[in-house]
This record gives structure tokens, C-alpha cells and sequence, in this order.
């Protein structure tokens, strides 16, 4: 009874045999409800709880109001207005209050309001409205409406819907994959579109403005919301820098003003500050901007914020650095000092202070400065137990947390157990690899994720939380994909020396724990973050460390992909042999010039050409094995 496209939805709703559809604008939207005949046909407008308001001009054609349904994080002042606008006159207009319906009442207030437009309609008659919003004012409401609707009807905004909807997918073109795979490689891509959320408007003067969702006044310039770093930095937004580097452009000015207007950067967006996972993740997002060139920003403006982030907590935990103290104290969060997911915690800001003293010697920073933040992204070291070599909570007296199971979820760790964690060390794999003895070591416990039976203890939560139940039920051992700590592990095979079983994993998750159907995910979309890994994955690299230049290489799911970027050049990846069985790689070339490590830059990327694949049914065991081929480790930095 569904359609669903990302230009249009339509659903038939048998109980009434009405047709309803949708097609959107950036700010606006059409409806189009198919009526039979009947005298009595109505339409239903909910403005949600907590807080809301209508108010019906049927002279007008018009329902004005605003909804305010909201968990938390907002002003008082917060409110989503909004105008719908229709083509037919009313025959009859009622309003409702909770329960309470209230004939031939046209404006109506309170903590849950709607309207009820009533009309008399012929079989097939079509009823369109017209629907915008704003969080400015009533006003901008309409200027918004007027902006992207005026003059078109349903079907010339579907199709302009369409053809946006086929430019911006068509940045990325692939072939030679079954239609499963480019229905999904599509879905995903859609997806990781869908975030950030734009949360600025164009004012009557045709200037960017916002309503601030953290001090609730009208401001200029570009605001975003909706997106929970913990998640994306880790490949949805390198896909925005590689990508979309002007719309990250944007972000990062949207990321400026939320600083200026709360006096911390976000972390978790919704659409102001949430309490909600840990971490000072956007350090990594704007790092990695910076490093790779995008500007039109006010870069120190954001360090500022960074700054501020690393010794202190702000109005909710999630943002700035719950134990920070801890942290640059004693060089990791304890776990007996009432702090939740300490070791998570530590792990996370020592990555963030890898991307802050990259930053910092781009911006020509103090070196002792600089040197601080770079001696503390080795503080991952703190919570390596080298007994277990694995990541564990670590008490204030300097001994581990005891009793131990690696099969915990939560508690020293966040929505994972050490089995996740372990590899959280981004900014420098190598250094991991010899904590734990050398390749062979390292590799064999990699594999072990796998090889471990995928049980669990959430005594932690109390309840088996669904992203629990997802590993289980993917049955990979403890490899928990369908949640994000673990998703870059599959790549760190290629920092010791076996790029091949990276190869084979990336593929059997593709294959296994993806599609384009409903199920298509293995467990939490994330705000574009498991979209943007497939993304990646499938075209043959992936961002392990954001804040570096370099892509790790994987398998490619296609014989052929072409990348369309912002400066006009344009990457063909060709991978002609590519096929069910023949995913591993035998062999890399970018123009004609054979590339023995296993990754590729940024800047080969961006300047385009031709990235060759030779793909093979049998592992190559004597390709990317030496440690010149290693990607970026901050112990091997030179």
C-alpha cells in the first residue's frame, strides 16, 4: 500500500479509501489527499503535545500554529511554527483540544491541539495543501512557503525533487554489482545524506538566518542539528569532507555560532545540547575539515572552543569532558571515581587530543601546546591492561577494575565491552600493536572478535539492550556491527601485515549485514554513521583515523564507481574482475603507478584519474605486508 521514494511517499489508506501523498521542498512540502465521494470528508491536522497551537482563517483557506513537541534542550521561546495552505474551501471547520472536540471553534491553544477541515468531495476529487514550516516566526513560515512552493503544483515539485534528489545521488555513479547491491550502495548513500539537518532559513532580504536553539534569538549565519558525533565522526562526516566539502564548510560555521551562542561546541545536537553519549568528538570533525583543506570559517573561534572543551564540563555531561580533571591529572577517567564509562571516556578524549595537536601545528600553535595535547593521545596507554591485552576500567590507586569480563557491556564502556573498545585507538594502531607483542599477536586477537561465541553480560543495564540482541543475532562472534565502536576494527588488519583478511570481512558484511529492504541494517542507522561506512566500504577504502589524510584500503563491491567532486575532477575506481568470489586484491594503481600500501590520500583522491583494482579469488599474502605499507600510526611518525 507504500510508495516511498526520497522525492515522494504515498500510502493507501483502505479504512477511508483516501490516498495520501507527499512531496517535499527543502523547508516545505506538498500534500495530495484522493478522496471518493462523500459529503463528509475531513482532514486532520495534529499539532503534537507539549505545547501547540491552531488557528483556522477559513476565508484564507489557511491553518496557521505551532507545535513545541520537544524532550528537552531548547529556550522557553522554542517553537516550530507552521502555515498549511489549501485548495479547497472548507464546508465545515472544527478545532480539538486533548480529547475535547470543539464544533465550529477556529483557534485553539493548549498542551496537545489540532484542527479538523471538513469538505464535500466527488470520487477521485483531489485535495492539495500546501505545508511549510519555520522556527523563526509565523511569518517566515510563509515566506518559506511562498519561497519554495509559489507557482508549482504537486507534480512540478516532485519532479524537481526528483532531479535533485538523482544530481546529488548521481555524485556517485556504480556498476557492475548486482541490483541488490546498487539498490543498497543507493539507500545507504540517500541516507547519508539525510544528516546533518539544516536548521537555518533564508530571511525577506535573501540572508541566512537561524533561530538559536540555545539562546533563542534570530541570528545570521548557518546552524545545524540532528546529529550526535560520538557516531559521525567516524566516516559520515569524512564523507561530508570529501564529498560535500562546501556544505562542511557550512557545518563548521554552524558549529562557530553554536559556540558563540552557548559557549561550547555541540556533541549531541537535538536540537540544542542533549545529554546523550560521551566524548569531545568535535574536535575530530573540525580537525579533519581543517587538515583537509576546507575553509570559510572561523577556525579560531572553534579552537577557542575546543580549548575549553578539554578542561571542563558544560551544561549537560555529554558536552565538553565529563572527568576532564581526572583525565589530565592522572592521564585516564578511573573507574571507581563515579564516573560512567570511564575507560570509553578515555579512549575517546585521547583521540580527540591526537586530532588537537594535529590542529594545532597546522594552525601554528605554541609547540608546548601542541606537545601536551600530543603526550595525552598516548594516554590510551593508561587503560591497556597488559595481562588481558585488552582496553579495562582503571581505579584511581592505579590498579584495574576487578572482577573483569571482556563480555560487559556498558560500565567502563559505551553501548560495547572491551572486545569493542579495544581498538579504539585510531590515532595510533601501531602503538596498540606492540602493546599487545607484535602482528602475530595482534592479528590473532582481532580475529578473536570473531571466534569468541557472541555472549554477553548486561548486568550493567539490567536489560539485554537491542544493540545486544543485534550481535547476537548477527552470530559473527562479538563483532557487533549494527553499533559503532567496532566498525572501523575490520580495517586494522591492514597496519599489521594481513590486508587480505580485511578484504574478507569487509565483503561478508557487506553482503550479510546490509540490504535495501526495511531489515537492511544490522542495527542503529545513527545519524548516517553505518550508511556512510557501506558507502565507503563499498567503494574499496575507509577513514579509520579522521584527522589524517589517509583511507585504509578494503575490498570494492563493484566492478566500477565514479566520484564526481565539488572541484570539477572526477576518480573512476575500476575493478574489472570484481565478483562474488573474487574479493580479494591482487593488485592497486592510481594513473598507471602501482601503489604497494594500503592506503590512499586525500589529495590523490581529489585530484582524480583512474584508482585500479586487480581483483582475485585467493588472498595475496605478500602484498601491503611490510611496515612501509602501513598506514598512519602516531608511533611511526617520523
Amino acid at each position: 500500500a507504500e510508495v516511498v521514494k526520497p522525492y515522494y511517499y504515498s500510502v493507501y489508506l483502505a479504512d477511508y479509501d483516501v490516498t495520501a501523498e507527499v512531496t517535499p521542498t527543502e523547508r516545505s512540502a506538498i500534500f495530495r489527499f484522493t478522496f471518493p465521494e462523500a459529503d463528509s470528508s475531513y482532514i486532520l491536522l495534529d499539532a503534537f503535545d507539549k505545547g501547540s497551537m491552531v488557528k483556522i482563517i477559513p476565508s484564507e483557506r489557511k491553518v496557521i500554529g505551532y507545535c513545541r513537541n520537544n524532550h528537552g534542550g531548547v529556550p522557553e521561546n522554542f517553537h516550530n511554527y507552521f502555515v498549511a495552505v489549501f485548495d479547497k474551501e472548507f464546508t465545515s471547520a472544527h478545532t480539538w483540544n486533548d480529547k475535547n472536540l470543539n464544533l465550529n471553534d477556529t483557534d485553539e491553544e493548549g498542551d496537545h491541539v489540532g484542527a479538523i477541515l471538513g469538505f464535500k468531495t466527488t470520487g477521485g476529487e483531489k485535495i492539495n495543501v500546501r505545508v511549510s514550516s519555520s522556527f523563526i516566526s509565523p511569518v517566515q513560515a510563509m515566506l518559506n512557503l511562498e519561497k519554495e512552493t509559489s507557482g508549482k503544483d504537486f507534480d512540478k515539485v516532485c519532479s524537481d525533487a526528483e532531479k535533485e534528489w538523482n544530481s546529488q545521488l548521481g555524485r556517485i555513479k556504480v556498476e557492475g554489482g548486482s541490483d541488490d547491491q546498487i539498490r543498497t550502495f543507493y539507500s545507504c548513500l540517500y541516507r547519508a545524506m539525510l544528516f546533518p539537518r539544516k536548521f537555518y532559513e533564508i530571511n525577506e532580504k535573501d540572508e541566512i538566518v537561524h533561530y538559536s536553539p540555545y539562546n533563542g534569538e534570530v541570528l545570521p549565519g548557518y546552524m545545524f542539528t540532528d546529529n550526535g558525533f560520538w557516531d559521525t565522526f567516524r566516516s559520515q562526516f569524512p564523507f561530508l569532507t570529501l564529498m560535500y566539502p562546501e556544505l562542511d564548510s557550512h557545518i563548521m560555521e554552524g558549529l562557530a555560532n553554536t559556540y558563540r551562542e552557548s559557549g561550547w561546541l555541540p556533541e549531541w545536537a537535538s536540537p540544542g545540547h542533549r545529554d546523550c553519549m560521551i566524548g569531545s568528538n568535535s574536535a575530530s570533525l573540525i580537525a579533519d575539515a581543517y587538515l583537509k583543506g576546507i575553509r570559510g570559517y572561523d577556525i579560531e573561534t572553534l579552537w577557542q572552543g575546543i580549548m575549553k572543551n578539554t578542561d571542563s564540563v558544560g551544561p549537560v555531561s555529554s558536552v565538553g569532558r565529563l572527568g576532564a580533571k581526572y583525565y589530565n591529572d592522572l592521564g585516564y577517567v578511573p573507574y571507581n571515581a563515579g564516573i560512567n564509562e570511564n575507560a570509553a571516556r578515555t579512549l575517546e578524549y585521547a583521540y580527540a587530543d591526537f586530532c588537537i595537536s594535529e590542529l594545532g601545528e597546522a594552525l601554528g600553535k605554541p609547540a608546548d601546546e601542541i606537545e601536551k595535547f600530543r603526550n595525552r593521545a598516548m594516554n590510551y596507554k593508561n587503560v591497556f591492561d597488559p595481562g588481558r591485552k585488552l582496553m579495562r576500567g582503571r581505579n584511581l590507586d592505579g590498579t584495574f577494575q576487578s572482577p573483569f569480563s571482556p563480555y560487559k557491556w556498558g560500565d567502563a564502556f559505551t553501548e560495547g565491552n572491551s572486545w569493542h573498545y579495544t581498538w579504539s585507538v585510531f590515532q595510533d594502531t601501531r602503538g596498540l600493536v606492540n602493546l599487545m607483542g607484535g602482528n602475530d599477536y595482534f592479528t590473532s586477537k582481532l580475529d578473536s572478535v570473531f571466534d569468541v561465541p557472541p555472549v554477553f553480560d548486561f548486568s550493567y543495564y539490567g536489560i539485554v539492550i537491542h544493540e545486544i540482541r543485534e550481535m547476537q543475532i548477527m552470530n559473527m562472534g562479538n563483532y557487533a556491527h549494527g553499533n559503532q565502536p567496532v566498525q572501523h576494527m575490520i580495517y586494522l588488519y591492514n597496519y599489521a601485515g594481513q590486508p587480505w583478511k580485511t578484504q574478507y570481512h569487509v565483503r561478508e558484511v557487506m553482503d550479510k549485514l546490509y540490504n535495501y529492504l526495511p531489515d537492511g541494517y544490522c542495527g542503529d542507522e545513527d545519524n548516517g554513521q553505518t550508511s556512510a561506512w557501506y558507502v565507503f566500504s563499498a567503494l574499496g577504502f575507509y577513514p579509520v583515523t579522521p584527522g589524517t589524510d589517509q583511507y585504509v584500503f578494503g575490498s570494492p563491491l563493484f566492478k566500477k564507481a565514479t566520484l564526481k567532486f565539488e572541484n570539477g575532477k572526477e576518480l573512476v575506481i575500476n575493478a574489472p574482475a570484481n565478483d562474488k568470489k573474487n574479493f580479494y586484491v591482487g593488485e592497486i594503481s592510481l594513473n598507471g603507478r602501482e601503489l604497494n600500501r594500503n592506503y590512499i590520500k586525500h589529495g590523490e583522491l581529489m585530484s582524480g584519474g583512474d584508482l585500479f583494482f586487480k581483483m582475485q579469488g585467493e588472498p595475496v599474502k605478500n602484498r601491503g605486508t611490510e611496515p612501509d605499507s602501513y598506514p598512519f600510526s602516531m608511533s611511526d611518525k617520523k
